[in-house]
């Protein structure tokens, strides 16, 4: 089994090498000090197991492993952390292996051999769950995708809304167009606060809706700004909108 340590720490990075070494069955791969090289090594090195950081800068470990939720033959995750009693509870009550820092070798070892690969529903479960919330905040404030290789950190100020296409998402920004592989249900539950459901397909950022509008056969649009599309809202979710709208004016 192959093996990709992940921390921001070398010190870190150096004792997890090291008692690795100590324990058959695995192959030290790679070590990574990011979340981004995290994924990049991750998906070409083609590792089965992450030794993944949580608090990391810019990309933290539960942004990789979002990233990886929607992919087909993820790597099994093994969270290193040294949060408090309080926050591993949003581990222990969804089945997720972790490590408390400073790890030790026996206990490293047991984790190992318990790695599985994580569920959606259980990494969607880790973000909202109390004790993380806290610790490392309910919502990311970027979305990370693939774009012709290489790995595009979008941020979450700058998307004008998301829509679903198929098995992919569509993320439309200001500049561009991005395809991730995550359900819109989820991102509708983590972005809530900044984004409104306006079609079963379409999620538009609360603060871009410029205007509500009918076409020439009744059919309600929105006008967002940052956007030249004009985003279509179904009769379901009509009455929401009108109401939000109505509060930003």
């Amino acid at each position: 089994m192959k093996v990709l340590i992940v921390d921001d720490e070398p010190l870190a990075r150096a004792r997890l090498k090291m008692q690795l070494s100590a324990i058959r069955g695995y192959e030290f791969l790679d070590e990574a000090d990011n979340g981004m090289d995290a994924i990049d090594k991750a998906e070409s090195l083609q590792a089965d197991i992450l030794l993944l950081d949580i608090r990391m800068p810019r990309m933290n470990g539960l942004e990789v492993c979002k990233y990886f939720a929607g992919k087909e033959n993820p790597p099994a995750i093994i969270f290193t952390t040294a949060y408090s009693e309080h926050a591993l509870q949003a581990f222990e009550s969804h089945a997720v292996a972790y490590l408390l820092k400073p790890v030790h070798r026996d206990k490293l070892a047991t984790a190992l051999l318990s790695a599985r690969k994580l569920t959606r529903a259980q990494i969607e479960g880790i973000t909202w769950a109390d004790g993380m919330k806290e610790e490392i905040g309910s919502v990311r404030r970027q979305i990370c995708a693939r774009v012709r290789g290489n790995l595009r950190l979008i941020d979450l100020a700058d998307i004008c809304y998301f829509r679903a296409d198929s098995k992919y998402v569509e993320v439309h920004y200001e500049g561009g167009q991005v395809l991730i592989e995550e359900s819109l249900n989820s991102l509708e539950q983590e972005f809530e606060a900044e984004f409104i459901r306006v079609h079963r397909n379409a999620l538009v950022a609360r603060s871009r809706i410029m205007s509500l509008e009918k076409d020439n056969e009744g059919h309600s649009h929105i006008l967002v700004a940052g956007s030249k599309d004009r985003v279509a809202v179904s009769r379901r979710h009509l009455p929401a909108v009108r109401t939000l709208f109505k509060g930003q004016n």
